[in-house]
């Protein structure tokens, strides 16, 4: 194997990292909306679609999650963060401060390559294998390839009145499905 590919298929030292898919999640007039693409990419190759990155999580459904990354990694802490939400209902923050802590400290767990945005109806994070909990002062976080695409996009967006979260992330979503080959139009939306 070349040494300069990581595991992901990204190059090391690209600044990009996660190659695959955009996630976006808008909070705005009380409402929070959380977008994701549903392109599965193996290196140059799309190999699905319509794949699901966005989904309700918690027992009231009351928490959204989307992630970028591995797949298989995903899903192995996405089922962290709901025991750790069950553990603590209606306290995001610290469900996400523990699965961090987990994440970074946990032999098997620092393997996993993901990132994640989750959000209930007050506050919203960024959550990755560093340890870092990061809440925006906007409102708006993007990650995955197209990430930075869609933050630019829903950013520029968010300053036009009269417009809802939900609307802000489809455009944002499309604006960047239409610069990153890694994103596709076909968009999963979850608002709270």
């Amino acid at each position: 194997m070349d040494s300069s590919i990581h595991a992901s298929g990204a190059p090391f030292g690209d600044p990009i990292g996660w190659h695959g898919t955009t996630i976006l999640c808008v909070r705005r007039d009380g409402k929070v909306t959380m977008a994701g693409d549903g392109q599965v990419s193996m290196g140059q190759t799309i190999v699905k679609g319509n794949a699901r990155k966005v989904r309700r999580i918690g027992a009231d459904g009351g928490v959204i999650s989307g992630f970028a990354g591995a797949t298989a990694d995903a899903f192995t802490l996405l089922e962290r963060l709901e025991s750790k939400l069950e553990r603590y209902p209606n306290q995001l923050e610290r469900a996400c401060v523990e699965l961090a802590k987990d994440w970074r400290t946990d032999r098997y767990l620092r393997r996993l390559e993901a990132l994640m945005a989750v959000a209930d109806k007050d506050r919203s994070f960024t959550l990755t294998g560093n340890g870092d909990v990061l809440e925006p002062d906007d409102g708006v976080i993007g990650i995955g390839s197209g990430g930075n695409y869609a933050l630019a996009a829903a950013r520029a967006l968010i300053s036009v009145p009269d417009i809802s979260a939900e609307e802000i992330a489809r455009r944002a979503m499309q604006i960047a499905a239409d610069i990153c080959v890694y994103t596709n139009g076909n968009v999963i939306i979850e608002s709270l």
